[in-house]
């Protein structure tokens, strides 16, 4: 197998992740906020929880869930921009050998492969999402588009 194309998540300025626990901490969260453009409050009714929730998040007082923080970069991901990224497909980034086994080649979600279940690349099929989200925080697929 080829070797994967990483992208340290150090390199994206604003993409921070806590040693302890490499889950979403609160400067990062805040950061997607400032980005999204949305207040507290907005935020809130677009990812289904408190004002109370949003800012706990912020202010460290309760780490960010991992649904949260998919629905975040699912947010960024697709937030209308003046500029247009070229969408990069995980199939092609990665060179993957199981393309037509995976979901994401199946919809056509290549660029959408870390807010899938069942993806092949990278032997996440078969990992929670806790561990999934770890090696898709790493992966150049997702970094590309923050």
């Amino acid at each position: 197998m080829p070797p994967q194309a990483q992208t340290d998540p150090a390199s994206v300025p604003w993409l921070l992740f806590s040693d302890k626990h490499l889950t979403m901490d609160q400067e990062t969260f805040s950061l997607a906020r400032a980005k999204l453009g949305k207040t507290q409050k907005a935020l809130a009714e677009l990812l289904g929880v408190s004002l109370k929730a949003v800012q706990s998040y912020e202010q460290g007082w309760r780490s960010v869930p991992l649904h949260i923080e998919r629905q975040i970069y699912f947010l960024l991901v697709n937030q209308r921009k003046g500029t247009k990224k070229r969408r990069r497909d995980c199939w092609n980034e990665k060179k993957c050998p199981h393309k037509k086994q995976c979901p994401a080649w199946e919809f056509q979600a290549g660029h959408l492969c870390w807010f899938l279940s069942g993806t092949q690349c990278e032997c996440t099929s078969d990992k929670d999402w806790k561990d999934k989200m770890e090696i898709c925080r790493k992966c150049s697929v997702l970094s590309s588009l923050l």
